[in-house]
């Protein structure tokens, strides 16, 4: 990958009111039957302010996310048809969006490429940068050395506002809201040519998609004519069903080795984390291969594993990030700490429970001789306050007082006293 963090940050930090220096933008309106509803052209200095920021905050979001995630730097095919993508974009963007031609056809290639139910607004900006130049320092200097010309376009879903109560000022009273047609942040977009290296590259795309959107390879494919790309979590659920579904009906086995696999997988992405020098590790088939093995996964599964994952990937397999899924780690790890503190807990009741057997069984062991030797008495309880103990002719005795008339018996037999 030859873009940056660096030259995306360079970008969006341009997109506020004292440095935006967008030109033209142009938009169309399509609704859910693929059918153009409205097509605008407006110059953007010229924009109502409220407008203005609305339009720069979708500007600002195609600009977001993470590389080689959710903000994809494609390269062009090699074949004819992609060589003329690519002349048809330079073209669009040289025109700075003045060719209606060429905007239609833009319009046109998305809208019948792009697989949406609902209605959605195709957003074009023109944009032109003087790259200032920087210091050895890193400090940018005022003059530039290169002139950075590009168009950002954006996919946006326009969706009807929620059921609401509202207050209705012409007829003073609480009353339902008009629903209105609202634009949301982009689902999608792309920004070429790419800016990498502080520079324009016109055989890159910066292509972005929105977290836990599909990537739409068709729209990749068949407008900009680029090899399409896996977002991460595109990657992440290829990653497990090629895993998965190798254990065919054994869903048990197949998400404990897959739990597995995904630990080595997040100590691999730790240690990088720790050591920035360290490259990104991509997960060939070989390397998934070794993974299962670790995980004792049967041979004949993992030569299954392997052929699927190489047809899958194909000669550009993911690397670790992509397809670690922290989340799954994280909870499979809390619960074998739990089950682990369930079983010394088992342990500990199991040896208690014998203890109290063992100390049972001695009280039986030593009950004949407390019946031999022990004396047990019965009396009223409220004479039981009168017993005492006391010293007799130098015998620890056990004195009970009796009243006039009464008697007492000693293992059944009547005393006389």
């Amino acid at each position: 990958m030859n873009i940056t963090k660096g030259d995306v940050l360079e970008l969006r930090r341009r997109l506020k009111k004292t440095e935006c220096t967008f030109g033209r933008m142009c938009g169309c309106y399509v609704n859910s039957g693929k059918q153009v509803v409205l097509k605008f052209t407006q110059d953007f200095s010229e924009l109502e302010e409220d407008e203005y920021f609305k339009y720069l905050e979708i500007a600002k979001k195609t600009l977001s996310g993470t590389l080689g995630s959710n903000l994809l730097e494609l390269e062009f095919a090699r074949d004819e048809q992609a060589t003329e993508h690519q002349k048809y974009l330079l073209a669009l963007k040289g025109s700075k969006l003045a060719n209606e031609e060429l905007l239609d056809r833009l319009y046109e290639q998305v809208i019948e490429q792009y697989a949406y139910p609902g209605n959605y607004l195709i957003l074009v900006y023109h944009d032109v940068y003087d790259v200032p130049s920087k210091a050895t320092s890193g400090e940018e200097q005022d003059e530039s050395e290169e002139i950075y010309e590009y168009m950002l376009c954006a996919v946006c879903p326009v969706e009807l506002s929620k059921p609401a109560l509202g207050y209705r000022e012409d007829e003073n009273r609480i009353g339902a809201r008009v629903r209105d047609w609202v634009v949301g942040l982009p689902d999608l977009g792309f920004v070429y040519p790419a800016f990498v290296n502080r520079g324009s590259d016109v055989n890159a795309v910066m292509y972005y998609v929105k977290t836990g959107k599909g990537s739409h390879p068709e729209l990749i494919e068949n407008v900009l004519g680029c090899v399409p790309q896996r977002t991460a979590a595109e990657d992440k659920q290829a990653f497990r069903s090629v895993v998965c579904d190798a254990f065919g009906d054994d869903e048990e086995q197949a998400d404990a080795a897959f739990f597995q696999i995904q630990k080595t997988i997040s100590g691999m992405v730790a240690e990088r984390e720790e050591d920035e020098s360290l490259p990104p590790v991509s997960l060939t088939a070989e390397t998934l291969s070794g993974l299962a093995q670790e995980a004792e996964v049967p041979e004949a599964v993992r030569t299954q594993i392997e052929k699927t994952y190489a047809h899958v990937f194909g000669d550009t397999p993911p690397v670790a990030d992509n397809v670690l899924d922290s989340k799954l780690v994280e909870q499979g790890t809390a619960r074998a700490h739990t089950a682990a503190l369930e079983q010394k807990v088992a342990v500990l009741q199991q040896e208690l429970a014998a203890q109290a057997a063992a100390r049972a069984d001695a009280d039986a062991d030593e009950s004949p001789w407390r019946e031999e030797t022990g004396i047990e008495l019965h009396v009223p309880q409220e004479r039981a306050g009168r017993i005492r103990t006391d010293v007799v002719d130098g015998q620890k005795c056990l004195l009970v007082p009796l009243e006039e008339g009464e008697h007492a018996r000693i293992n059944g037999v009547e005393q006389t006293l």
